[in-house]
């Protein structure tokens, strides 16, 4: 093999890998690629891709690095890695920018041909850091990727422009090389990709090929590593993204309610994905209507809800902010209708490729007058399939809207989805009321739930808007009384949601001095925080609030049964308001952090280490 040199091969259980480069060097196809075959042999893995902000920053500079970064193992993980182990830096701005993220003694590696001077000078280096003694702590190799691709693809008829590009794949290959990872996936996907551009096939190739071959023959590298596949439960696995699994749950949710699916939405990073995904399904009597606006998009929703469609919309923060009128209109005429909110981070623009939690306080409360709606929130992003689902149930039993909590870290991340059988999927029941006997709009069975009725069921005419209802009859009205019941009653319909969503559960220990608790993409970077301070011997139990409004019935109970709460969140202690409020628990602890990026789980940990007395309580 290679030229006979012996490669030692290093078993590990578990690496942090960050691919990083200009946003026009496809790094965020490369971590794709290889999270697909990482998944394809069996690792548990979670990712994070990073995207610049900038639609066109320039070249070479600190605010065009495109990261992806990409934690894999034999055991079970819950996040996308704290630190990376390891770097593939594709030009100087990506070494300077993602440097001080870096384990002490990881390994780097570089594209030298990207180092020039005008490189350099562009990402703020003063002298070439790969030959100043800046990356002296760390485990360097520098190749020259450019020029091997150049050499690779010298007999391919491309432009030099188009043999540039595939420079990502030759480290793509080198990486597969290293991680003992098969080209097949990538192989397959090329070939279907470009199946009518053979040539871009036949470069892609070779590239991939390259570098994987570089790696076994070249004396650089002295070591491949090797992690055996994860031991997951029986089943068939894909690699998912949070937005594919919102997309696919709405569908499931389509197929077990026997509806068909309508998403009314305007584009709008970083949830524009569920409309891309849903729009390829029509064979599953999935429509799809890219709107002018935002308001547009809501409303359409609500006539397709009123026509008896399993209705949603899919937005972010500000769009969010722009739906909130037609929002109370679905209130006031108890239409159901799923709103997906994936959260960028804010105000304003504010950062739309980065993540954030800040709008649980606008989805619980940002609408004129009393207008309460469910909310509920997926915790990783195969958990995003399963929280579509239940959103699209409690809207269409309880005849309401709802508002499903994902962001831009769940969106973008990915990780093996299970993918259950249509038997394990909850029922979702819907009635459409035909006879006319008796009929009135407005009345209630035991749960406070209005009759749905199709527009054009015969002798059911029934009006339909935003002026306030008379109870039963459904008629305008203006009488005060009639006001304060029909408010009270819709807030009512949402609290009976109660009697259909599970318990809230704890991880460890029932009752004790801390709770660790969360709810959104906090799960995964708790769950490790938890863990590591458990094998320190520290006592510290978990919950995680998927429903957010109502709040499972049993969430007092349990919030009373620690003496102190700790409460991390992406926003300035926006939950713990409510909490505080709800509950009138005194040991809420909030810990945030809002920079656009997720809890690092180590962050977790010393946060419990330091609540807990630093010394081990656990003996």
């Amino acid at each position: 093999m290679g030229n006979g040199k012996e490669t030692e091969v290093k078993q590990i259980r578990e690496v942090t890998v960050r691919f990083a480069g200009d946003s026009g060097d496809g790094m965020q196809l490369t971590g794709t690629q290889f999270s697909d075959t990482t998944a394809s042999v069996g690792n548990d893995l979670s990712t994070l891709p990073d995207y610049p902000a900038e639609i066109r920053a320039p070249a070479g500079t600190l605010y065009g690095v495109s990261g992806f970064q990409l934690h894999f193992s034999s055991n079970d993980i819950f996040t996308p890695g704290d630190k990376p182990d390891v770097l593939v830096a594709m030009n100087p701005a990506a070494l300077k920018k993602n440097l001080p993220d870096l384990k002490p003694g990881a390994m780097i590696i570089v594209n030298t041909d990207s180092f020039d001077k005008k490189n350099l000078a562009l990402a703020g280096f003063e002298s070439n850091p790969l030959e100043d003694g800046t990356l002296s702590g760390f485990e360097v190799y520098d190749v020259p990727i450019t020029t091997l691709t150049f050499n690779a693809l010298e007999d391919v008829d491309l432009s030099t422009k188009d043999k540039a590009r595939s420079k990502n794949f030759f480290a793509l290959g080198l990486m597969y090389w290293l991680f003992e990872r098969p080209l097949d996936t990538t192989l397959n996907w090329l070939r279907e990709k470009f199946k009518n551009k053979p040539e871009l096939i036949e470069a892609n190739e070779k590239a991939l090929r390259a570098g994987y071959n570089f790696g076994d023959i070249t004396e650089r590298f002295t070591t491949r590593y090797k992690i055996e596949p994860a031991k997951l439960p029986a089943g068939t696995y894909r690699n998912i993204s949070g937005n594919e699994a919102t997309a696919w749950g709405f569908i499931a949710a389509s197929v077990r309610s026997g509806l068909p699916l309508f998403l009314g939405s305007y584009p709008i990073t970083p949830a524009s994905e569920i409309l891309q995904f849903l729009s390829k399904y029509k064979n599953f009597n999935v429509r799809t209507f890219q709107a002018e606006d935002e308001i547009a998009g809501i409303t359409s929703a609500i006539g397709a809800a009123f026509a008896g469609n399993l209705a949603i919309t899919t937005t972010s923060g500000p769009g969010l902010a722009l739906k909130t009128e037609a929002i109370g209109l679905a209130v006031m005429t108890e239409l159901p209708l799923v709103i997906v909110d994936v959260q960028r981070g804010g105000p304003s623009t504010g950062l739309p490729t980065k993540t954030e939690q800040a709008d649980l306080l606008q989805a619980l409360y940002g609408r004129n007058g009393e207008a309460p709606v469910g909310v509920v929130a997926a915790a990783t992003p195969s958990d995003c399939f399963h929280m579509a689902i239940e959103a699209s149930r409690l809207a269409l039993e309880f005849m309401t809207p709802v508002i499903l909590l994902s962001d831009g870290y769940l969106a973008n991340g990915s990780e093996p989805w299970k993918i259950p059988h249509v038997d394990e999927l909850p029922e979702i029941k819907v009635k459409f009321l035909t006879e006319p006997e008796g009929f009135k709009p407005y009345a209630r069975d035991e749960n406070l739930v209005r009759p749905w009725v199709k527009p054009g069921t015969p002798n059911m005419e029934h009006r339909i808007g935003g002026l306030e209802k008379a109870n039963i009859t459904g008629n305008v009205s203006y009488d005060p009384e009639n006001h304060h019941q029909m408010v009270t009653i819709r807030a009512q319909k949402v609290k009976n949601m109660q009697k259909v969503i599970p318990d809230l559960e704890v991880d460890g220990d029932k009752e004790g001095d801390l709770l660790v608790l969360g709810w959104g993409s906090t799960y995964g970077a708790i769950k490790e925080g938890v863990e590591r301070a458990r094998r320190k011997g520290y006592k510290v139990s978990q919950a995680h609030l998927k429903y957010l409004n109502p709040f499972p019935k049993n969430t007092g109970e349990v919030l009373s049964k620690f003496k102190r709460i700790l409460l991390p969140e992406v926003n300035m202690g926006q939950l713990a308001k409510v909490l505080k409020s709800e509950f009138l628990h005194h040991g809420i602890i909030q810990f945030n952090l809002v920079r656009g990026l997720p809890f690092r789980s180590t962050e977790i940990e010393e946060k419990i280490i330091e609540l807990l007395g630093g010394g081990n309580n656990g003996q």
